[in-house]
């Protein structure tokens, strides 16, 4: 049996490098779903306006020829530790699918496209999605659950990010051009996306792609700085 493509993601995330490991970590973060033919039909919406979260169900496509193995070590878990695959948020996996809850900022519904506006996700641009289904706060969320083992504390305290004068007037300028950059940058490097065998080198220089900028930046006495900002043509990179 296979799964229909409903629909591909359009994200500020063009690197998979800086993309948050959960959502509701970088609510700078925006994305439209916009939905393919068939499944391109307003009436197919009907209701979620109302809506302030949806779960995407959607491929990790950006995983190649990597594969999958039955152990894992989860960056949360310090990158040195082994759990079996599903015990884990993995992208390798036996079938690499993904699940988030985001924010719903809106539908699409012109004659043009179709879709949906979110934010606050953790979502690939060109992501393939597969499904989507309303969140339901009395039935998803479950304050007693217990998570596995070593997930049970909250993440390590954020890095503050300071901003290089220079790199200003760029943030100001994707600003005025309603791209909220500061702010992702912000949100996107508070969870230290470096991996975590790096994390002890510091001064290092780091690339991240965001809403077509590159943004680069390093880690200082537990403080990220941005060094450098260059706007370039928006791609996807995987």
């Amino acid at each position: 049996m296979s799964l229909p493509r409903i629909g591909t993601i359009h994200s500020c995330f063009t690197d998979r490098f800086g993309i948050p490991r959960q959502p509701g970590l970088a609510p700078h973060a925006t994305a439209e779903l916009i939905l393919e033919s068939p499944f391109d039909n307003p009436e197919m919406l009907s209701g979620l306006e109302t809506c302030s979260h949806v779960w995407i169900q959607f491929l990790f496509h950006c995983i190649g020829a990597r594969g999958w193995h039955p152990t894992v070590r989860p960056p949360r878990l310090g990158g040195n530790r082994r759990i079996g695959v599903f015990a884990s948020r993995s992208p390798f996996r036996p079938a690499p699918i993904g699940l988030s809850v985001v924010r719903l900022e809106g539908l699409l519904t012109g004659p043009d496209r179709v879709g949906l506006l979110l934010r606050d996700h953790d979502l690939a641009d060109g992501t393939p999605v597969l499904d989507i289904k309303p969140y339901l706060p009395w039935s998803d969320s479950l304050p007693e659950a217990r998570p596995p083992a070593g997930f049970e504390e909250p993440p390590p305290a954020p890095l503050a990010v300071i901003f290089a004068a220079e790199v200003e007037a760029m943030c100001a300028l994707a600003a005025s051009q309603g791209v909220p950059l500061r702010g992702l940058i912000e949100d996107v490097l508070r969870q230290d996306p470096r991996p975590a065998y790096r994390q002890r080198q510091e001064g290092r220089i780091h690339g991240t792609r965001l809403h077509g900028f590159d943004v680069r930046w390093q880690v200082r006495d537990g403080c990220a700085e941005v060094i450098e900002i260059v706007a370039q043509e928006p791609r996807c990179s995987r």
